[in-house]
């Protein structure tokens, strides 16, 4: 427990996983960030009554991971559970953690113009799994412009491209994430 509670602390309570994610060392994946954050300061009230359990994706080739890094810390700073999956994930195991890890906001993080190929296969294996409906699914990257409307179509609720504030996302996610809880 030492040295899991040691390496997240380091890690500033953005949780890395390995898919597909078993909770090592027999601790729940609630458990531990929870702890983190009460050696960080703490949680509020707001925090502990409703926290947003996010998943931030880098699926495909692409291995540019600074937006999905800086977006994971953004999150992690406004409160809420952040998971991300590392980069060259398979479109399967993007919906296996989204529906293991029972998050309420996937971020999907592509740059490399796969988004047509890639975002389809994760909206149909969410659907799949009946987690499609009370999901909060966010695209960020470079997404042109004509290949906007098919994504948002699909389901996606929002495209974040760059220059987009932190505080816009954040503010989107807040006012947007399904309460399941």
């Amino acid at each position: 427990m030492t040295v899991l509670l040691s390496y997240m602390f380091l890690r500033d309570t953005v949780r890395h996983i390995s898919i597909p994610f078993a909770a090592d060392a027999g601790h729940s994946v609630t458990t531990r960030v929870k702890v983190t954050n009460v050696l960080r300061g703490g949680m509020s009230e707001a925090q502990e009554q409703r926290t947003v359990r996010c998943l931030v994706g880098k699926v495909g080739l692409d291995g540019h991971d600074r937006g999905a890094h800086v977006i994971a810390r953004a999150f992690r700073d406004a409160g809420f559970e952040v998971i991300y999956s590392g980069l060259h994930k398979a479109p399967d195991e993007i919906v296996q953690a989204t529906v293991q890890e029972d998050v309420d906001v996937l971020g999907i993080s592509i740059l490399s113009g796969a988004h047509n190929t890639l975002v389809p296969k994760i909206m149909d294996g969410l659907e799949e799994y009946g987690a499609k409906e009370d999901t909060l699914i966010l695209v960020g990257g470079i997404i042109p412009d004509e290949d906007r409307d098919e994504l948002l179509d699909l389901g996606v609720a929002r495209i974040f491209g760059p220059g987009a504030s932190m505080d816009e996302i954040v503010d989107f996610v807040r006012e947007n994430a399904p309460d399941r809880r």
